[in-house]
């Protein structure tokens, strides 16, 4: 048997992290700024979670939800601490397309309603109502176009038209859009939204599974303009890398014995390396440093001046830098000659997701490359253009 061949691929075989950084094998080091997805929140192969996570092995890896779970119950409390939500209750599952699914059936049982508005480039996973939801037809098969989404701009005015057809269970919104290409939603805009949705008795879900657990110097990106949404969606840093993701729900939901249900979800593994990324946090002050050192790095982002960047976009530690020609000869560069990961959010937009652990050296390191790499990029496309 062959692997299904839908992934395109650096010819990189990583067998090794730690920190900032992974190792290939053969012995060369990358510094990872793109955290596979922003998945790696507090480093790899963090030693106090790899701790954690051994000890429980030791234990009991899984039981069903059919026991009680105390790691559920220690989770569901600290996360409400450290996210400022403790009056929510929390749901939890396995990944943020799966949180994504539950989100939009609360919303749908509570409503009694199936449409739902989401935004254009939007994106909230590849299953069933998670993929109806994101705005990209490549990835949503036939079985999934039900014709249950309106997919708005972010201008408030459509919004409302399409409340006031009575038919919305649910607004669901990025509080960054990550694939999207790093767009921040305005203050204005989500105060209005939250106000709207509110007004119509539709459900609010914001969808924090890359832009949340502190990425943006806030444990969510939404605190930055103060709402409090009906439902949070959270994944990738909740637990650095072991398949693990959570819905905060408002007490506005009435949960009843057998609404939702999950084989895997809250398994007592995740649950001890979700409560050693938490525990880290607070330790070390990851999120204060996305804050302080990511505000920096925007900062001398923007200083470059260079006629291939158009625009950087970003708060905290989630930062996207808009080119005028496409982001592939840059992030193949800084991969082969600098030895940097990045992402990328279509053809133009370079992300940049690094662990929340980063320091200011990888920082200086990163912009001497980066600075080094648009460089020679400027002078390969002059020369090119001077030949002709």
């Amino acid at each position: 048997m062959k692997l299904f061949d839908v992934y395109s691929t650096f010819p990189i075989h990583i067998i090794k992290g730690k920190g900032c950084y992974v190792y290939d094998d053969s012995g060369n080091s990358y510094l990872d700024f793109y955290g596979g997805h922003a998945v790696i929140s507090i480093g790899h192969s963090h030693p106090y979670l790899v701790k954690c996570m051994g000890e429980q092995m030791q234990n009991l890896m899984f039981y069903s939800n059919s026991v009680v779970n105390k790691l559920q119950e220690a989770l569901a409390y600290e996360l409400g601490e450290i996210s400022g939500y403790s009056d929510y209750s929390a749901f939890f599952v396995n990944s943020g397309a799966e949180a994504n699914e539950n989100a939009l059936k609360l919303a749908s049982f509570h409503t009694g309603k199936k449409k739902v508005i989401a935004f254009r480039n939007s994106f909230h996973g590849r299953t069933s109502a998670a993929v109806e939801v994101t705005d990209n037809p490549l990835i949503t098969a036939p079985i999934n176009s039900n014709a249950n989404v309106y997919f708005s701009e972010m201008d408030i005015n459509e919004v409302e038209r399409q409340l006031q057809q009575g038919d919305v269970c649910a607004v669901i919104i990025e509080g960054i859009s990550g694939v999207g290409g790093i767009k921040i939603p305005d203050d204005d805009f989500l105060v209005a939204l939250r106000n709207l949705t509110r007004k119509h008795g539709v459900v609010l879900i914001l969808d924090e599974i890359q832009s949340g657990y502190g990425r943006t110097g806030k444990f969510f990106a939404h605190q930055w303009c103060g709402i409090k949404p009906d439902i949070i969606t959270v994944a990738k840093g909740i637990a650095n890398g072991y398949p693990f993701s959570g819905v905060l729900i408002s007490e506005i939901f009435k949960p009843r014995k057998g609404m939702l249900g999950t084989t895997f979800g809250g398994n007592h593994l995740g649950c001890a390396a979700a409560l050693a990324v938490i525990e880290v946090m607070k330790k070390e002050k990851l999120i204060e440093n996305a804050d302080k050192l990511g505000g920096d790095f925007i900062h001398r982002l923007r200083a470059l001046k260079s006629p291939l960047i158009k625009e950087v976009r970003g708060c905290g530690l989630m930062i996207g830098i808009e080119f005028s020609v496409p982001v592939s000869s840059v992030r193949n560069s800084l991969l082969s000659t600098y030895h940097i990961f990045t992402g990328y959010s279509g053809t133009n937009v370079l992300r940049i997701l690094p662990p929340l652990c980063v320091s200011k050296a990888d920082v200086d390191y990163f912009i001497e490359s980066f600075a080094a790499c648009l460089h020679e990029i400027e002078y390969k496309e002059s020369k090119s253009a001077s030949d002709r």
